[in-house]
Formats: structure tokens, C-alpha cells, sequence
């Protein structure tokens, strides 16, 4: 069977644009696979089978009801559908380069919006329930002090799981001044402060495990019982266990606490204590204060409920009705 254009396009977008001339990082590429192969999908179930798939049946029209199939029959978030749409958009924008005769079709998909979604509440936990979610793994067992230093790294890293689970034994440097370097989105390298306490955690955790052996520099620092790395789903398993354990002793710790909460709740803290958003930015890694500033937002609606909860309504709301003012009407009509 003769290759289709579209089949071309893909397979030098995927091994060559994305890696050499982009240079992004491995996670793009499983997220930008990820929604081709939920496309290719999509087309399957619309009667247009994969290796049929051409760069005229992909239409801006298709594309669209591609999306709407995302949100309505698998029930995806308004981020995931934009997420989908991102890829969608570097695809052809690759695209119209390679074959600008088409520039005109491509540049219709490419005009296809992301999706405004609701700006929710940043979900975060208050130091108590961080503390107490820290004091639930058994210190007296190592997967109890596994698991105690891959959270207490997580929260004073403000890591996202995808970081914490990528960094090596090499990444963190031990010392009065413990440092550790995170990899980010599109390959982006940043050292991080640790405080000392979770640095002498950390410590202790690398010396118990014999990772302070040459050899091992490059070997993940947190693995599973196969000695494997660890995956989202295994940290999300271990950190809800320990939220679970410390529901049991305070309501401080809300019902679901997922891993992206330690990096929201680390941000909100450092806020509090009168760190510089800037700095908060460098920090987590942001690429644009206006991604940081949602933490700002939160901080203010803490303050402001808090003021409702101290203060009593001292301003009477029952004002008098000007419609009753004579005087006022008449001047009002006068004007």
C-alpha cells in the first residue's frame, strides 16, 4: 500500500522535528502520541480507517468533532481537550512548512481555539496537614523511610511527580546547603534549595540505600520493590495511603490529596511567608508569572476568609432607597 502524505508528515514530525530540530523532552513526546493515536482512534470509529488517514481528511471540521468526541464519549477535562489540541496545532504547523500547498487548509485547523475553562480554586493543604501526612510513614522500616523522603522531597522541592520521579542519586547534593536539580518542562534544568532538614532525610536515605556509591550516580533515586523507578500511579498510591492514615487523626487533610497538591501547597506557603512571586516563579520552574500568580489569588482568598471569620459585619447593608429621595429626583431631572 502506498504511504499516504499524512503517514510522511507524522513520522518525520515524531523522528525528526520533535527531537532534533526541537530538541523537546520525552514527556511531550508521549503526551504528543498520545493524542495521535487517540485521533487515529477517532477517525477508526468515524469510518476512515488508519492507513487511509490523509491530510485533506484531516479537516478542521473533523478536527473539531474530534475534540467534542474527547470531551462527550471520554468524559475528558477542558485542559486535557486543549492538551490534545496543542499537539494537534505543533503538528500542523510543521506541516505547512513541509508542504506549503496546503497552507490554506492547515491554517484552518490551526484557527481552531482552545477551549476557556473555569479558573477553580488552587487545591492545597495547610502545614498541618502536610506535617501530618509526614509523621504517618513507619520510620523503623526503609520502605516507611522510602517513603518519608520521596515526600518530604516532593513537598520542599514543590516538584512535579514527573521531576521527582526522573531524578537521579547525582541530582541532589548533600552539604550544610542541600541542592537539588529538577528537569522540567521542555528540558528545563533548575537547582532548587532544600531546607536542611529534609536534606538530612535525604541523606541518611541515600547512605541506608549504599546510593552514595560511585557507580550509582546515575541510577534513579527513588525505585519500587524491583528496584525499578517509581511511576505516577505508584507515588499517587503511596502519598494517598499516608492521606488516608492521617484523615484517621485530624480533618485537617482533605478527602482526596493528590500529588500535584504538595507543589501547590509548597507555592501557597512560600507566599505566605513573604517570599517574592518571582521568586516562586524560578522556583516551581513557570515560564510566565501569570501561571504563578494563581497562587497569589488563593493567598488573598485565605486572607479574605479568614477576615470574615474574625471580624463581625460591622457596616449596616440595609441602605435606604433613593427612588424615596424627592429632593434628589428632582434634581436628577433637572440635569
Amino acid at each position: 500500500m502506498k504511504p499516504t502524505d499524512f503517514s510522511k508528515h507524522l513520522t518525520c514530525f515524531f523522528s525528526d522535528y520533535l527531537i532534533v530540530q526541537k530538541n523537546v523532552s520525552q514527556n511531550t513526546i508521549k503526551s504528543y502520541r498520545d493524542a495521535f493515536k487517540l485521533l487515529l482512534c477517532f477517525c477508526e470509529e468515524d469510518g476512515l480507517p488508519a492507513e487511509k488517514v490523509t491530510m485533506q481528511n484531516l479537516s478542521s471540521k473533523l478536527i473539531e468533532r474530534f475534540l467534542l468526541w474527547l470531551e462527550t464519549e471520554r468524559n475528558s477535562s477542558i485542559s486535557t481537550r486543549n492538551l490534545r489540541l496543542t499537539a494537534i496545532h505543533s503538528f500542523f504547523r510543521y506541516a505547512q512548512t513541509e508542504s506549503p500547498q496546503g497552507l490554506y487548509h492547515y491554517q484552518q485547523v490551526l484557527a481552531i481555539p482552545m477551549k476557556k475553562k473555569r479558573q477553580s480554586v488552587v487545591a492545597h493543604l495547610s502545614p498541618d496537614g502536610i506535617k501530618l501526612i509526614l509523621e504517618q510513614p513507619d520510620k523503623y522500616t526503609p520502605k516507611g523511610r522510602r517513603d518519608l523522603a520521596l515526600l518530604s522531597l516532593m513537598y520542599d522541592s514543590g516538584a512535579r511527580v514527573q521531576e521527582i520521579i526522573d531524578v537521579t542519586v547525582k541530582d541532589f547534593t548533600a552539604g550544610s546547603n542541600p541542592v537539588l536539580v529538577l528537569t522540567g518542562k521542555g528540558n528545563k534544568v533548575r537547582r532548587v534549595p532544600i531546607m536542611q532538614n529534609t536534606g538530612a532525610i535525604m541523606e541518611k536515605y541515600i547512605s541506608e540505600n549504599r546510593l552514595d556509591l560511585p557507580h550509582k550516580n546515575g541510577h534513579p533515586l527513588f525505585t519500587n520493590s524491583q528496584h525499578n523507578k517509581l511511576t505516577k500511579e505508584g507515588v499517587a498510591y503511596i502519598l494517598e495511603k499516608y492521606a488516608r492514615a492521617a484523615r484517621e487523626v485530624s480533618d485537617k487533610v482533605p478527602s482526596r490529596v493528590k500529588c500535584h497538591m504538595l507543589r501547590h501547597s509548597k507555592a501557597v506557603h512560600l507566599l505566605q511567608a513573604g517570599v517574592n512571586l518571582v521568586y516562586i516563579r524560578d522556583f516551581l520552574g513557570h515560564s510566565d508569572i501569570k501561571t504563578t500568580e494563581i497562587y497569589a489569588r488563593a493567598d488573598l482568598e485565605l486572607k479574605r476568609k479568614a477576615l470574615e471569620n474574625a471580624y463581625p459585619e460591622l457596616v449596616d447593608s440595609n441602605l435606604p432607597d433613593w427612588n424615596e429621595n424627592n429632593d434628589l429626583i428632582k434634581w436628577l431631572a433637572a440635569l
